[in-house]
């Protein structure tokens, strides 16, 4: 994993995490596609999502339009997708 890509929203998570397990849930509810990094699976992938965000949290959420969320509510997650017209 080097970057995520730009035409998909790419989800960076681990299965310990509550707000990881909740937005995946989320975006799987509204069937929304999306790649999701596993960081259990991919400990080096922690690194790019640092880079994104700038942040250590989870998880983060990155946008086609090259935008990203980190620990976003529902209703976050919610507003962005209707600004780019996904749901």
């Amino acid at each position: 994993m080097t970057s995520p890509a730009s035409d998909t929203i790419t989800m960076f998570g681990a299965d310990w995490c509550r707000d990881c397990i909740r937005t995946k849930k989320q975006l799987d509810a509204l069937g929304v596609e999306y790649t999701y990094v596993d960081l259990v699976a991919e400990p080096a992938a922690a690194d790019i999502a640092k880079e994104i965000s700038g942040r250590t949290n989870i998880p983060v959420v990155v946008y086609p339009d090259a935008s990203h969320h980190v620990e976003p509510s529902n209703a976050d997650v919610e507003s962005k997708l209707r600004e780019l017209a996904l749901i």
